[in-house]
């Protein structure tokens, strides 16, 4: 399905704004896998999708969601939002609600993209926060890609501040018919939070 022309207009416009007012530097390009995939990155900020989905492919369109209860809270919100890939979602406890889980697989059902923030929340400085189990759940029920990208500096703003964004190699689901859900979605999140580190780990260096 063709994105919209708005997202399609954000998106660019967007890429212009932080590759012109920030010194952004972005590798792992050839680490992008084929959709359906997901896209799990470190969270430091709300703008961190700007400094990530620019750097992707425009088609398929990159589906986030956001807070039902704070950012859907105006009906012009609720009206634009789905426009450009945001979905409404009402988490309990870090955990999606049963809308925002449909939707999800939906969107890789239908070959889309998923950026999520599986940390839950903000970290603080450069130290990745535990990661929910749910992002495991979502790749292997899904059989699809996790593609881990590591943001650094954006933790504070300012213009012509240096950003980095590395890709990760993809980690890919492992399917063993004889290894129980649980131990699936543990190893793949740890390979995910190992990916990730690893990336921030190499900017440091």
């Amino acid at each position: 399905m063709e994105p919209p022309r708005l997202y399609l207009f954000v998106r660019r416009l967007v890429g212009w704004i932080v590759t012109h007012l920030f010194r952004v530097t972005v590798t792992g390009l050839e680490n992008i896998p084929r959709p359906p995939y997901i896209i799990a990155a470190n969270h430091h900020a709300w703008f961190d999708p700007a400094f990530i989905i620019p750097f992707f492919p425009e088609r398929p369109l990159i589906y986030t969601m956001a807070k039902r209860e704070t950012v859907f809270n105006r009906a012009w919100k609720r009206r634009l939002l789905p426009l450009i890939g945001v979905f409404p979602i009402s988490p309990n406890r870090g955990e999606l609600d049963e809308r925002g889980l449909r939707t999800v697989y939906q969107v890789l059902d239908r070959d889309g993209v998923m950026l999520m923030f599986p940390e839950g929340r903000y970290s603080r400085g450069r130290a990745l926060r535990p990661l929910k189990d749910g992002i495991g759940y979502f790749a292997l029920q899904a059989g699809v890609s996790v593609c881990p990208v590591a943001v650094t500096g954006t933790d504070l703003l300012w213009p012509f501040r240096r950003i980095e964004v590395s890709i990760a190699p993809p980690v890919r689901p492992d399917l063993p018919a004889w290894w129980e859900v649980s131990r699936r979605v543990a190893g793949m999140v740890e390979r995910v939070r190992a990916a990730i580190n690893t990336a921030l780990t190499r900017r440091r260096a």
